[in-house]
């Protein structure tokens, strides 16, 4: 069995692209979800360096560092969660990803501030924020569903963070013709 850690996979259609990736390079049996590949049979380091640059021509990167690999870690959990919007009122960041991880979350953020430069907290917020912009855009959830969803004291406090992120508050983002986003792997 071979663990494959992979960068930028934000979405499912990242998960069908990469298992997609792997049916040409013949290889079976991958278990594919956000930000790994599980092979049952470890790759040739031949193979390694032709899906690495399949994936790379994909826009994702197989991370080879121990480090690279617990940052993405972190991304694909918080992504998952946002993407669920499912974040309970009671949300301990710290507590999910030192549970999610596995490590002290002080490592865990010491860690991810060099590397990314911003910090965890900034990160989750700018998910959030992306998330309510993608409901606004597509008219699913009003703001105080989304406040609730994504685990908000209230609908104030998510239209300051919002604000704060994106110039705007929600309402005047709704009412642009065409809504600026950002792509996850892009925050």
């Amino acid at each position: 069995m071979q663990v494959l850690a992979v960068k930028n996979m934000v979405c499912t259609r990242c998960i069908l692209a990469v298992q997609q990736l792997l049916v040409r390079e013949g290889i079976s049996g991958a278990e594919v979800e956000l930000g790994r590949v599980v092979l049952r049979d470890p790759l040739t380091s031949d193979s390694e360096v032709r899906v690495a640059r399949e994936l790379e021509k994909l826009g994702f990167e197989l991370l080879r560092s121990k480090e690279a690999k617990r940052i993405e870690s972190i991304k694909n959990l918080l992504v998952e969660l946002v993407h669920s919007g499912d974040v309970p009122a009671s949300f301990s960041l710290s507590a999910f990803l030192s549970q999610g991880v596995g490590e002290d979350y002080a490592t865990l953020s010491h860690l991810f501030s060099s590397t990314e430069g911003i910090t965890i907290e900034k990160y989750f917020i700018q998910l959030k924020i992306e998330k309510v912009k993608e409901w606004l855009s597509y008219g699913e959830f009003q703001v105080s569903e989304a406040s609730y969803m994504l685990g908000y004291s209230s609908v104030q406090h998510l239209s300051a963070q919002f604000k704060k992120v994106t110039g705007m508050t929600p309402s005047s983002y709704r009412k642009l013709g065409v809504k600026p986003r950002k792509l996850l792997d892009r925050i």
